[in-house]
């Protein structure tokens, strides 16, 4: 019977403690707002574009090397400068070269003086021919001689063109605009016809961006390439890179086998040098644009195992699962299908919601 009291007091006691706990709590805060960013989703035109990577090439490249054998005297520029089509780059001593123009140049006179004197005994011969003075053979000997030397003089002038050339050929000059490479050779050093290269020219204003896509994207790209001029922009990998604008200038006639590619480019005008050789771009081709297109900020789109949705807020401040398609993403927006514009999407604070669930929107203005 002891027992049985005890027990009963121990368990009396703990449902008083239990009583006592309960009321010690607080209410659960089931009404609390969420506080979250919201913004409303937009009704724009939006581009239709396929993106990629790709490098940077020049537009015209030059490999210059010297077309005469001799030593280099001067060196007219710097590595790396920007230089002008017809730019004296460098000099070969001329010397040689000057006095074998004089040489040709003095040949070319003496015969020119023969054969002024073969023509004058030819046309003599001629008139003694006609008077019956003078044998056929004799002028027939006279006026061989004068055609042998026409020969010679002819041969001569070549000689001094030659000559010429090769005196121009001291001087290099720039063939294109563009920028200067390192130079293999110093001043001073002999320079041997057509050996090593002796300095690169790159042109690079206009500039290409070579890139491929996967030759799926092909038909599309044909497409609209016959109706209109493909714009296209390549941004560098630094964050301070602006893209730049250009067009799509050229498809390749075959996909690569190996890769399932096609190769494209496009031309820049690169006026303010931002694009350099050889470097590393984040590609964007436009096909078209696409109007009336809803987009919202792509952090908006949650996922679950029905599929993608975002949180639409009401007008009493409570939010509701809104399923969604994203058609594609442009430069961090989502252009979905299943919202309205001006519709009202949660972008930050998803992870604390249900639906149902009321919210406080901290950015107000945005809403």
């Amino acid at each position: 019977m002891t027992r049985l009291l005890r027990w009963f007091g121990l368990v009396t006691i703990v449902s008083l403690l239990l009583v006592g706990c309960s009321k010690k709590s607080p209410p659960a805060a089931e009404n609390q707002a969420v506080p979250v960013l919201a913004v409303a989703a937009e009704q724009k035109t939006i581009p239709v574009q396929i993106s990629g990577f790709g490098s940077v090439e020049e537009y015209a490249g030059v490999s210059l090397k010297a077309q005469i054998t001799g030593v280099l005297t001067a060196v007219h520029f710097t590595e790396g400068q920007m230089v002008k089509k017809g730019d004296l780059l460098l000099s070969i001593d001329s010397r040689p070269f000057d006095a074998a123009l004089k040489l040709a140049q003095a040949n070319l006179a003496k015969d020119q003086v023969q054969l002024k004197n073969a023509q004058t005994e030819t046309k003599r011969q001629k008139d003694l021919l006609d008077k019956g003075f003078a044998s056929q053979n004799v002028y027939d000997n006279a006026a061989t001689a004068a055609e042998a030397l026409r020969a010679v003089v002819e041969a001569d002038k070549a000689s001094v063109d030659n000559a010429i050339l090769q005196v121009e050929y001291c001087s290099i000059h720039s063939p294109i605009d563009g920028v200067i490479g390192k130079l293999f050779l110093n001043q001073g050093n002999l320079v041997k016809e057509n050996d090593i290269t002796v300095v690169t020219i790159k042109q690079i204003t206009p500039i290409y961006v070579t890139f491929s896509f996967r030759q799926e994207s092909l038909p599309e790209i044909r497409e609209y390439m016959s109706k209109n001029k493909l714009d296209v922009t390549a941004t560098g990998t630094s964050e301070k890179s602006q893209p730049e604008q250009g067009f799509l200038s050229f498809v390749d006639n075959a996909v690569d086998a190996t890769t399932g590619t096609i190769l494209l480019r496009a031309t820049f005008a690169n006026e303010k040098q931002n694009l350099w050789p050889g470097q590393f771009v984040k590609v964007n081709l436009t096909l078209t644009n696409e109007p009336n297109a809803i987009v919202i900020p792509s952090q908006a789109v949650q996922n679950s195992q029905s599929g993608q949705f975002v949180y639409v807020v009401k007008s009493d401040n409570t939010v509701e699962m809104t399923g969604v398609t994203v058609n594609r993403i442009v430069e961090g927006a989502s252009v979905v299908k299943g919202l309205q514009p001006g519709q009202t999407v949660v972008t930050d604070g998803q992870l604390r919601l249900v639906p149902g669930a009321k919210v406080q929107i901290k950015n107000q203005n945005n809403k």
